[in-house]
């Protein structure tokens, strides 16, 4: 049996003009290993491992890729892994988030934003950046009424450094807030946390995007025996019609084949 394939089922990236793969890769773990909440510990591919990993995701169809400047190293190895590949990738960054020292630490200032964004261009080798999103530290409201980043974003798009800007962020009342002005909120939206459900709702009635995190985050409690936790995960995000697509960080091509062939029977179904 063949192995299925994401490539029949772009979907549109809310009303950017761009159109996605329902699974985007995270690359969380090409860059950084340390803070990281995952069970099971990891090690950072290396760059022919990395190359593989993003070759196997494009012939599965995936097209979307997920990067920050909180993910280590992610973004400037992203920039000579994907030379003469861009038209290929919808790159989505962050700003707002930086990780050094094995720390975190948050800035939406306007200076920052732009610093940010032009690093990130830097770092990717690339003119444009399609999506970026702010990574908040959990206060959405007071970054998206009190500081400069998403004003400073809305810049960036103008002068097309930018495609589109939009926020990940931890509340309903965030994520509301983020998408009036912005083109797409990431949500976390899985088998044991769906709060942020309203979130969805508002996006697909009004034409904004969604992208899923922890899409596959545990759920395993409250399945009946033998059901598939993967599969039960993707039917419930992909249930939803407000969603473009989930982002899993694996580095393990072989759940990667797995997490897409769940993915296209999900959506064969539909």
């Amino acid at each position: 049996m063949s192995q299925a394939t994401l490539h029949d089922f772009l979907r549109p990236l809310g009303s950017t003009g761009l159109h996605v793969s329902p699974l985007g890769l995270g690359t969380v773990k090409l860059g950084r290993d340390q803070g990281v909440k995952y069970p099971n510990g990891f090690q950072i591919p290396d760059d022919q491992e990395a190359r593989m990993l993003l070759k196997l995701s494009r012939d599965l169809g995936i097209n979307l890729i997920d990067t920050a400047p909180a993910y280590g190293r992610s973004e400037e190895r992203l920039g000579p892994l994907l030379r003469g590949q861009r038209q290929d990738w919808v790159i989505v960054s962050k700003v707002g988030e930086e990780f050094d020292n094995g720390e975190s630490r948050h800035d939406f200032s306007a200076e920052h934003t732009r610093r940010s964004v032009e690093r990130s261009l830097q770092r990717l080798e690339t003119d444009f950046i399609d999506l970026v999103l702010v990574h908040s530290d959990g206060n959405d409201l007071a970054i998206l009424n009190d500081s400069e980043v998403y004003a400073t974003l809305a810049e960036l798009k103008r002068e097309g450094k930018i495609r589109g800007f939009g926020f990940s962020g931890k509340t309903v009342e965030g994520g509301l807030k983020a998408l009036e002005h912005g083109d797409c909120a990431m949500v976390t939206y899985n088998l044991n946390e769906q709060d942020e459900k309203p979130v969805i709702d508002y996006a697909a009635a009004h034409g904004k995007a969604i992208l899923v995190k922890k899409a596959l985050a545990s759920g395993h409690v409250c399945l009946k025996p033998g059901t598939d936790p993967v599969r039960a995960s993707f039917e419930l995000v992909f249930g939803h019609h407000g969603v473009a697509s989930a982002i899993v960080g694996t580095i393990n091509p072989l759940h990667l084949a797995h997490n897409v062939a769940m993915v296209a029977q999900v959506l064969r179904s539909a």
